[in-house]
């Protein structure tokens, strides 16, 4: 379901005086925590429900500048700007399934045009310093506990290893080598990734990956410990009558596997057994935590009838609708986001690239759910609260928001081009809650 990234570009990225420009906010001494919380003090609460709002037309803010969503008060920052600074291309949110903060949401990664990773300091936005050990499709993931560190393999997983950074020493160290393994059942193997849309499970130590030869023809899946460097568990896809699947990702619980097959996503368990199909499609998705602890797939059904967003709860099966996305002829893309492992319960969305399916005034199409950031709770009949507009002019792939949320639930990152028709001036914004933004009853 995903673009592969550019390449990398060629050459060695060098460091300027421009790679430690201060943010506006930094350079007043006031990280953007504390601006936000001045805008916070004015008085605020969750804009909740289905709310058809005008969209505001604002001039695009500058990096660093926090100001107020004007419709729903929430505290919005520019965080990049790539057209003063590196990256150069774009400066993009990598993508909605994987968590771009840290352990204590003090950095955040980048990602640029030509498949180069970037890290920023989260509170003051100030540039820090390429990722010279990621390149192109490296899955990066952050340790839960240790804001130091991340995960991430060879670019398009080729080379069979998991690598450990650390971005305070650049120190770079080999945790999980799979290719004398790998070998032994599949001789051409030649990858193993999750073809950039999986995650390991919440705690980091439980990880799915697919294997590919050289020619990128699928040869089968494994589930692997990070703690005890073990391969729990191997599936032969021609073994199973299986072909190449678009990606692969462990829950976060790290109990079960969801496999995206073109005949749609399938839940193993985490030995690799107890096939279950999902759904009969597979479109954008991502995997998170009910509020009881259980993992569920969230997802949308655009073949239902009023092409419901629906969740599957992946022990009991059981599938929920949450709402319906086609509203008065229109239709939206969307991505989705169960990154807030912290908070369970809720799910994060973004949507892009709306249109009415029938001739009407365009005044009249745009409706509740279009070119916003919103959260909604993972159960029947659920809150809905409105976060922000996100100012997405589609323009194909990469002007896609797709907005990622942190672990509790209090940072969120999104992409724009600023209501424009680039498909490459796009950066990333960011969104500031306040803590207990989610408790809700």
């Amino acid at each position: 379901m995903r673009r592969v990234l550019l390449l990398l570009a060629s050459g060695i990225l060098t460091q300027s005086s421009a790679y430690g420009a201060d943010s506006a906010a930094a350079a007043r001494g006031e990280p953007v925590e504390q601006a936000c919380q001045k805008i916070y003090a004015k008085g605020w609460h969750a804009t909740e429900g289905e709310r058809r709002d005008e969209f505001p037309k604002l001039a695009r803010p500058e990096k660093g500048e926090p100001f107020a969503d004007p419709v729903y008060g929430t505290c919005v920052v520019r965080v990049t700007a790539h057209d003063r600074e590196p990256p150069t291309g774009f400066a993009r949110n990598d993508y909605s399934r994987r968590q771009a903060f840290n352990a204590d949401n003090t950095k955040l990664f980048i990602i640029a045009y030509d498949g180069a990773w970037h890290l920023y300091d989260a509170a003051s936005l100030r540039y820090l310093k390429p990722l010279r050990a990621l390149s192109g499709d490296a899955e990066p993931q952050w340790h839960p506990t240790n804001p130091d560190l991340l995960y991430f393999v060879p670019r398009d997983g080729v080379g069979m290893k998991l690598y450990e950074l650390n971005v305070r020493t650049d120190e770079v160290r080999i945790v999980g080598d799979f290719e004398r393994r790998l070998k032994k059942q599949w001789p051409g193997a030649y990858t193993a990734w999750t073809r950039s849309e999986g995650s390991p499970s919440a705690d980091l130590r439980y990880w799915a990956f697919q294997v590919d030869d050289a020619d990128w023809n699928g040869l089968g899946m494994f589930t692997y410990d990070l703690t005890t460097d073990t391969i729990l568990a191997i599936y032969d896809f021609k073994a199973n009558g299986r072909s190449r699947p678009d990606h692969l990702s462990m829950s976060p619980s790290g109990n079960y596997v969801v496999v995206g097959w073109d005949e749609g996503p399938f839940v193993f368990t985490r030995d690799l057994k107890g096939e279950r199909p999902l759904a009969k499609n597979g479109e954008h998705s991502d995997l998170a935590r009910a509020a009881d602890g259980d993992d569920v797939y969230v997802s949308v059904d655009y073949e239902k009838s009023g092409g419901p967003v629906y969740m599957v709860n992946l022990r009991t099966g059981e599938r929920t609708d949450l709402f319906n996305s086609y509203q008065m002829h229109t239709a939206t893309a969307m991505h989705f986001s169960g990154k807030a492992f912290g908070q369970p319960g809720w799910v994060l969305m973004s949507t892009y690239a709306d249109y009415s399916r029938v001739p009407l005034p365009w005044s009249s199409a745009p409706q509740w759910l279009h070119r916003k950031v919103f959260a909604v709770q993972l159960k029947s009949n659920p809150k809905i609260l409105n976060l922000a507009h996100d100012h997405a002019a589609y323009a194909k792939y990469w002007t896609e928001p797709q907005a990622s949320v942190n672990r509790d639930f209090t940072r969120i990152l999104f992409n724009s081009n600023w209501d424009t028709p680039s498909e490459l001036d796009v950066d990333a914004y960011m969104i500031v809650l306040p803590r207990g933004a989610m408790a809700l009853p």
